[in-house]
């Protein structure tokens, strides 16, 4: 589990959720950044678009980015938007999790070798090292090449320094994995081509997790290229296919041809 040394966030932060519940109102989701606390996603800021069901961008269990825009510290509550986040935020997110995700495994498996706790790790360690450098996995990284000098100098405990470079060093890039599809898409409408750019935009809203990078191309009108990429293969090819049964949803709901090519 990640452990955030302050117990809530700031306005304006942005952060990676977790949808738990959905109603017709908004969604509760946690925080992953923050123990899992639960924040509250109102129906208001889910979207710019009008939305006819809210789980047409949001589903349970899925991951999104959402930006704070609430806190009340007397009561520990906090409200969260996920129309206020931008392409670039959202992309600089994603980024920034996959390396917190890794040095969550990299506490996580060390603190055990230790017979530590993953709590004790963020605090001796993670903690230490982002408030020396900043970003904890790109330090871990530098000490991996520099030496324990790096996490000597950050107040960390002799006891982590050598388990810490050695799990380190065996956690860099991850093979990618891409999968895509192509798919003709038609309409006699005078607004074509906003139209089909709405749809396209309308089956990625939400798909935006933190796993996965998702890109669009235009190949030569009709046809279209849908790309995603990640690191596990059935999981990236599922969700193509998630992707491409719900442009197959929404372009039925709208007159738009669509077909997939083999």
């Amino acid at each position: 589990m990640i452990y955030n040394k302050h117990p809530l966030p700031r306005e304006g932060d942005i952060l990676i959720a977790t949808v738990k519940q959905v109603f017709d109102y908004g969604s509760y989701v946690t925080l992953d950044e923050y123990g899992n606390l639960q924040a509250f996603l109102p129906w208001s800021e889910i979207s710019t678009r009008w939305v006819k069901n809210i789980r047409d961008v949001i589903k349970e269990g899925r991951k999104i980015v959402v930006k704070v825009i609430r806190v009340d510290r007397k009561k520990g509550t906090v409200d969260v938007s996920l129309k206020k986040v931008n392409d670039d935020e959202r992309r600089k997110k994603n980024a920034e999790w996959k390396k917190l995700q890794k040095t969550d495994k990299i506490l996580e498996l060390v603190s055990q070798k230790l017979g530590k706790t993953e709590k004790e790790a963020w605090e001796q360690v993670a903690w230490k090292l982002e408030s020396k450098y900043g970003d904890v996995f790109d330090a871990l990284q530098k000490a991996v090449k520099e030496g324990d000098k790096i996490l000597r100098d950050a107040g960390v405990p002799e006891i982590w320094i050598k388990p810490l470079i050695e799990e380190a060093s065996k956690h860099s890039e991850e093979k990618k994995v891409k999968e895509s599809k192509v798919v003709v898409v038609k309409t006699l409408d005078p607004e074509g081509v906003e139209k089909i750019r709405s749809l396209f935009g309308k089956a990625v809203e939400g798909e935006e997790d933190t796993d996965f990078t998702i890109k669009i191309y235009t190949i030569g009108a009709p046809r279209y290229r849908v790309d995603v990429t990640g690191t596990e293969p059935k999981a990236v090819a599922e969700r193509l296919n998630s992707i491409i049964e719900k442009l197959q949803e929404i372009a039925k709901e709208e007159g738009v041809e669509i077909s997939v090519q083999k």
